[in-house]
């Protein structure tokens, strides 16, 4: 456990503290109509404190609870509307600059300021303050999802908190009318978010270009990760919870279904999906039974068969309307069909296949039967190239909703897209697939090539991350197998945090990074602190990324103390009996309701 000052008073770099208050000190005319409150989730009152019912925070919980078993992977699929508004989430105290561009006047915690090159090790780094509490700091311990806020700021200080992935689309053959005689080709970027809407938007963008008709395949060529599957099951024998979903060059919707329910009259209810799947068989009713509503592996006890999905339980009739998530099993397959089945929804045609590939395309990839227009060599330019969301965007979900396949996307992301990484990634050959000579060749004449992220692989992304804390920071690295925290062989010291934490306070993407982390008691996964803690004088003053896992539970993150002083807050706990992690958490709890009384 660290706690250490950080920063000056006078000039916090934290957000606006968040008052929570009982609705019995609110006049009638200080409130919001139930409409509004239902409308927007959240009442905000104008005051040096930013103010916020604590009803509204328990019925916001409440209703996302009894709407989905799984209410961090609907807020980040369904872009569900936040606790607090927009206008407000990335305010700065006591006049600091919202881009976090200035440090004037503030005592930082570190001489030397960051860059965004990462080609500078900073040897003079200098914590301002001796720790308030430094309790084996240095012992190397299991982070569960703390190990995100590594990848998260490395990201942002490596790539800047504007980054987009760019998802390109090319296409062989010759277009006439709005056929296209080819193949339609869709490079991966590697986006950590390209939902099934966006999904949806990107094939628009196609068809407004003027394809409506292909006569030869769609390639997805998601080469950018190289064997980056995994075994769903390996981590917890839980394949189907989307935590567990593997990363991929191009990752549709987390590679999860949503399967919502509505009940029915005749003791059944209805099923709808999202997204659909072609050629894939989805039972559209179900047989209700008498039951509480749980996870959909208890409920349903869903099973991917080759053709169809199996639903195995009848749905426990109390689950009403509701929606379940469930990761499916190959993440290419599930991009192959949701494609299809969208391209065919906007009224398209296709005569060939959706083929999803780890390898670059290749023109001649037929070359026996490719004859006439469709023979033609791929476009130079892209047909369409479709941003992401910014990696702000991004990385708020990875940290306030602790999402495990987003946080992998951006730590391969690293080894991609970094610039070092990719001037030197013909040194990599070792850690990444080599393409052949021929097909480089043929390559080279296009712009295919151009602006393409050096294809990279999880040691390769690792290593890069490496490299990055060597030239930065002083503790030695954490080591790292994955970049969630989805590993029980994965380790950090709180030392290790707590310097990460201090740097990144003084860097020009702090907002970013701050306004990514849950609020004590009022929203992300530190929302139920306040149930668990009611008069913790930490509530709305802290900004906490947590972990959990059996045997795991910690914090790490920044606490504004009463007296106006900023604190870098870490503490992990890993016990060798899975129910102590449940009863230490109160541990964690305390540390953050001490320190913001300070």
């Amino acid at each position: 456990m660290v706690i250490t000052p950080v920063g000056d008073k006078n000039a916090s770099r934290l957000p606006v503290p968040i008052q929570v208050i009982n609705s019995s000190k609110i006049t009638n005319s200080d409130k919001h109509s139930d409409d509004h409150i239902n409308k927007q989730n959240t009442t905000v009152y104008q005051s040096p404190l930013l103010t916020i019912e604590k009803q509204t925070i328990q019925k916001h919980e409440q209703q996302l609870h009894a709407y989905t078993d799984d209410p961090y992977t609907y807020q980040s699929l369904e872009s569900a509307p936040s606790i607090l508004p927009d206008d407000t989430s990335t305010s700065v105290n006591n006049g600091s600059s919202n881009n976090g561009s200035s440090n004037e006047g503030s005592d930082v915690a570190i001489n030397a300021a960051p860059t965004n090159t990462g080609s500078t090790k900073n040897t003079s780094i200098k914590i301002s303050f001796s720790p308030l509490i430094n309790h084996q700091a240095d012992i190397p311990r299991t982070p569960a999802s703390t190990m995100k806020l590594v990848p998260s700021f490395i990201a942002l200080d490596t790539l800047g908190a504007d980054f987009v992935w760019h998802t390109r689309v090319y296409h062989s053959g010759i277009i006439i009318g709005d056929r296209l005689h080819g193949d339609l080709i869709i490079q991966g970027s590697g986006d950590p978010k390209m939902t099934h809407e966006r999904l949806q938007q990107l094939l628009y963008r196609v068809q407004a270009a003027g394809i409506r008709h292909i006569d030869g395949d769609i390639i997805i060529d998601s080469a950018v990760f190289n064997h980056v599957s995994k075994d769903p099951a390996a981590f917890d024998n839980a394949p189907l919870r989307p935590y567990n979903a593997s990363p991929d060059g191009f990752l549709v919707n987390f590679s999860t279904i949503g399967i919502k329910s509505y009940p029915l009259d005749n003791g059944q209810a209805s099923l709808d999906y999202t997204p659909k799947l072609a050629d894939y068989q989805l039972p559209t009713t179900i047989n209700t039974r008498t039951a509480s509503c749980g996870q959909a592996r208890y409920s349903l006890a869903p099973q991917w068969q080759s053709e169809q999905l199996a639903l195995n339980n009848n749905l426990p009739d109390s689950c009403g309307e509701h929606v379940f998530y469930v990761a499916y099993p190959d993440a290419k397959d599930f991009a192959a069909r949701v494609i299809a089945a969208k391209w065919q929804a906007l009224g398209n045609t296709l005569s060939g296949k959706v083929i999803s590939q780890e390898t670059p395309y290749q023109t001649a990839k037929n070359s026996k039967s490719t004859q006439g227009l469709a023979a033609l060599s791929m476009s130079p330019l892209p047909l369409v190239s479709y941003p992401s969301l910014t990696l702000t965007q991004q990385i708020y979900d990875i940290n306030h909703f602790s999402n495990n396949v987003m946080t992998e996307q951006v730590a391969l992301s690293i080894g991609a897209y970094n610039q070092s990484a990719m001037v030197n990634s013909t040194t990599k050959a070792s850690s990444v697939e080599a393409v052949d000579n021929k097909t480089m060749s043929k390559q080279t004449s296009s712009l295919y090539q151009f602006g393409k992220p050096a294809a990279t692989d999880y040691p390769a992304a690792l290593q890069t991350i490496n490299q990055w804390w060597e030239s930065h920071l002083n503790t030695p690295p954490p080591y790292l197998t994955n970049g969630s925290g989805l590993c029980r062989d994965c380790t950090i010291t709180a030392a290790n945090l707590s310097e990460l934490l201090t740097y990144a306070y003084s860097h020009p993407s702090f907002d970013a990074y701050v306004n990514s982390l849950g609020v004590a008691g009022v929203s992300g996964t530190i929302a139920a602190h306040g149930e668990r803690l009611p008069e913790s004088d930490a509530i709305g003053r802290a900004w906490i990324k947590t972990g959990t896992l059996n045997n795991v539970t910690s914090m790490a993150g920044y606490v504004k103390g009463l007296s106006g002083q900023d604190y870098v807050v870490v503490g992990l706990i890993n016990t060798e009996q899975a129910l102590n992690a449940t009863t230490a958490r109160p541990v964690l709890d305390a540390m953050l309701d001490w320190t913001a009384q300070q």
